[in-house]
This record gives C-alpha cells, sequence and structure tokens, in this order.
C-alpha cells in the first residue's frame, strides 16, 4: 500500500468516527418515557426528602419512616428499570 492509500484509510475512519462517541451510547427512546423517568426522579427525590424529615420531625413514627422510605425506593427502582428497558 502507499502511503497516500492509507493517509486516506485514515482521513475515511476518522471523518466517520466524528459525532460517534466511543463511550457513550446514542440516545434512544421516546420523549414519553424520558418524561415518565423524569417525573419518577422528582417523585423519588421528594419521597427521600419528605422521609428524612419524618425520621427528625417525629422519631417515634418509624413505621411511617420506613413506609415512605420503602415508597421512594419502588419509584426509583422503576426508574431505572424504564432506563434499561427504553
Amino acid at each position: 500500500m502507499k502511503s497516500d492509500e492509507v493517509d486516506k484509510i485514515i482521513a475515511d475512519a476518522i471523518a466517520e468516527s466524528k459525532g460517534k462517541s466511543k463511550w457513550h451510547r446514542p440516545k434512544k427512546g421516546s420523549e414519553k418515557v424520558k418524561k415518565a423517568r423524569s417525573v419518577l426522579n422528582i417523585l423519588f427525590m421528594l419521597g427521600f426528602l419528605a422521609a428524612i424529615i419524618i425520621y427528625f420531625a417525629l422519631p417515634d413514627q418509624k413505621a411511617l419512616f420506613f413506609s415512605v422510605g420503602f415508597g421512594a425506593m419502588i419509584l426509583k427502582i422503576v426508574e431505572f428499570g424504564l432506563r434499561f428497558l427504553f
């Protein structure tokens, strides 16, 4: 192979790889799924914040704290599942 051919192959490969990330997958999924994930994430953060407030404001209400905390975790698990399914 001549050096001109090698240079052309390298230039073509560089031009083809521009815009493609080596480390990240391209974003896919519909806007509805992205919106649902955002809503679930916000609800998770609010639930987590509520659990922390309950823990410190009502120390004798451990059952309420665990209920709110586990509810928030379930929301996060659902959001996590949506991230990988769609």
